[in-house]
């Protein structure tokens, strides 16, 4: 179940000049947490902004019951939560979601992701590799300025390929290239992705084609994460044209079957 807490903002980290990563002290979270799980932050103590932010779980620390999270400053919320210093108390709600990553049956995991959509991927891999699992990771950026977390992700995996849009950094290209590649080569039984729509809509479409298991986290926007605003719905794929059906991310999700959810 999720809880409400006032949890304390021990390490502040900024990793780019919008990006930053907050390390909170939230043991009964960190306890139930699984990795694609999300939390919801109240951004301010006034009544503006009303909503909660949805941000996704980077690393949960169980011995010292640290959560950390990363996000981007896009708006006024964001903006007032990057104000936070050590020591303050943030307003969370969590862990939030049903649908969370699913990798028992599987020994050669592919983690491909995009952009901020890396976030949440890092406690997949640490999770997996916990379990003796095989982590080949391709990271996708749209130029060197743009690239995070690089050596994070490359000490826990087993391969690693970050790639950038313009060549400006390691391999021009797209990460879903190379993932191809392996996936044709055999060393792929599963897929786990988080990233921009399009690259979603890649991954996906690239599964399906080879018959690969395929787990997408969608980031749609949630104004309350409980299922009660209904503002983050996605069609299913099973949906009739003239009568479409939506499950919603915050509920559902935010991890999918990708050949269950139409994108």
């Amino acid at each position: 179940m999720p809880e409400l807490l006032l949890a304390e903002l021990v390490k502040k980290e900024q990793l780019k000049l919008d990006i930053f990563k907050f390390s909170v002290k939230a043991p009964s979270i960190v306890k139930n947490a699984k990795p694609g799980h999300f939390i919801e932050v109240r951004v301010s103590d006034q009544t503006e902004p009303f909503l909660r932010r949805p941000i996704s779980i980077h690393y949960l620390d169980h011995e010292n019951g640290i959560l950390e999270f990363i996000f981007q400053v896009k708006g006024k919320g964001t903006e007032i939560l990057a104000k936070k210093e050590e020591g303050s108390k943030i307003d969370i709600i969590g862990p939030l979601g049903y649908g969370t990553f699913q990798y028992d049956n599987y020994q050669n995991l592919a983690v491909i992701g995009g952009g901020i959509g890396v976030f949440p991927l890092y406690e997949l891999e640490k999770s997996a590799k916990r379990d003796s699992k095989t982590v080949n990771t391709y990271l996708g950026f749209r130029s060197k300025d743009f690239v995070l977390l690089e050596e994070e992700f490359k000490k826990i995996s087993d391969k690693f390929i970050l790639t950038t849009d313009d060549g400006s950094y390691a391999e021009k290209g797209f990460a879903i290239n190379y993932l191809e590649k392996d996936i044709e080569n055999g060393k792929i039984d599963s897929i786990y992705a988080c990233g921009p729509l399009p690259m979603l809509k890649a991954v996906r479409k690239l599964a399906i084609e080879k018959n690969i298991p395929c787990q997408i986290s969608l980031e749609e926007r949630m104004g309350c994460g409980l299922g009660v605003c209904l503002g983050c719905a996605v069609k299913t794929a099973s949906s009739p044209a003239d009568a479409p059906e939506y499950w919603h991310v915050c509920k559902a999700g935010p991890v999918f079957q990708a050949k269950d959810v139409e994108i």
